[in-house]
């Protein structure tokens, strides 16, 4: 036995090199920091690695734009970028047009100022429901919960999954006269399971509701289409795919046939017709910057940029493809060395049906993740058993992937 493993290893990584030598994004990970290091990071659908030249950025404001030009910053540059921002990311990731992408406060700030939009735009009090799913990430549920309760509003929720996720079939079924808004993930945060927005977001119109979507873990590992798809709403984070950095500020998508006339419920300065009149009574500015409160994040948006830019130069399907190939080595080496060990797969094995990561869950996986850890192998854990592998386009090798998997195969407890 041990002959035949010795040569199924030597397969393996064989496989590993030469999906590295054939990778036209590889030149990519040179960007990074920590990449020319033995460190297997396969938590990127988390917390992104920082780029190199993002250092320089930040050196570079800290000096010449904070320090240098100072609260003239504001006039010059700093009030333009939640929307110039904003754009670079819709044409450069969302598949929005100009003027419907702004870069504001956290994911669960935008949600809310989202779904109370939404709302307020329905308009009909016969629809007094708002459908989510039992497995969509906490915050997404607990800001829905809290919303219902202020508004004397009902939930409808769907029984998902959690190795899969919310389907077509099960949004036709619950979304009817009485919906309101529905609110799902693109991509489920702990099965990877990618869900049928184009679909989806039309099944909710036939209902005539309005569809909400939570992009944290498809925005920048896929395409997605929003315009296209004619979604109402979708807000997403910025620190995991796109390497804002830790509480990098979260982005709003609204279409822009909902603009004019719409309002958000969280009025502050920035978003007021005039801020700086600092004059009484509150008037929203027109378009996407109305969804804006207070002053806006300047350093998570210089980190963002670059890689905004790096996206730009590949291309989103070039990512995407990068994105399949890794998912399905990872799938391969864990039918080859963790499903023998009692490691079950919890995400599915359709391409078209996975975003950028795999979910593999095991009794022991809690303390495998930590021991993981102090041998510098970073993927994280999910409660209540799951290991999940997140891959980045990107910054992740099929070599990192290959050593990181390894580890888990070696620490898996023997029978």
């Amino acid at each position: 036995m041990t002959a035949v493993r010795e040569a199924q290893d030597a397969l393996l990584q064989r496989r590993a090199l030469r999906l590295d030598a054939e990778d036209p994004l590889a030149q990519y990970r040179d960007h990074f920091i920590g990449t020319d290091t033995e460190l297997s990071y396969l938590d990127g659908n988390s917390l992104g690695r920082p780029l190199k030249r993002t250092a320089d950025d930040i050196t570079a404001f800290i000096h010449a734009g904070w320090g240098g030009r100072l609260i003239r910053g504001w006039d010059e540059e700093w009030l333009d970028m939640p929307q110039a921002i904003g754009d670079q990311l819709g044409r450069a990731v969302l598949g929005a047009a100009a003027g419907q992408t702004i870069i504001a406060d956290s994911t669960t700030v935008v949600l809310y100022k989202l779904i109370r939009a939404a709302l307020a735009a329905v308009r009909d009090p016969a629809r007094t429901e708002i459908v989510l799913d039992t497995d969509n990430f906490p915050t997404d549920r607990y800001l829905v919960e809290g919303i219902a309760r202020e508004e004397g509003l009902t939930l409808r929720w769907i029984d998902a999954d959690p190795a899969a996720g919310v389907t077509l079939d099960q949004v036709r079924e619950a979304a009817g006269p009485a919906t309101a808004v529905v609110l799902l993930s693109h991509v489920a945060y702990r099965s990877g399971f990618l869900a049928d927005l184009p679909g989806i977001t039309a099944a909710v119109h036939d209902a005539g509701a309005l569809m909400v979507w939570d992009l944290c873990h498809s925005a920048g590992s896929m395409e997605i289409g929003l315009d296209a798809a004619g979604v109402d709403f979708a807000a997403g984070c910025t620190y995991k795919y796109l390497n804002g950095g830790p509480g990098s500020p979260a982005f709003a998508y609204v279409n822009a046939r909902h603009l004019p006339g719409l309002a958000q419920p969280i009025w502050g300065w920035m978003g007021r017709k005039d801020a700086f009149e600092m004059g009484p009574g509150y008037e929203a500015t027109s378009g996407i910057r109305g969804f804006l409160s207070g002053t806006p994040a300047i350093f998570g948006m210089i980190a963002m940029r670059g890689t905004l830019d790096l996206i730009e130069e590949a291309g989103m399907p070039a990512l995407r493809e990068k994105s399949l190939r890794l998912t399905a080595y990872a799938l391969e080496l864990h039918d080859a060395w963790l499903a023998p060990g009692g490691v079950k797969l919890a995400t599915p094995r359709a391409p078209e049906l996975r975003g950028s990561h795999i979910t593999v869950d095991h009794p022991s996986f809690r303390e495998v993740t930590a021991a993981l850890w102090e041998k510098d192998v970073i993927p994280d854990f999910r409660a209540p058993a799951g290991i999940r592998i997140g891959l980045s386009p990107l910054s992740t090798s099929f070599t990192e992937l290959h050593r990181g998997m390894a580890a888990i195969r070696e620490l898996l407890p023997r029978a």
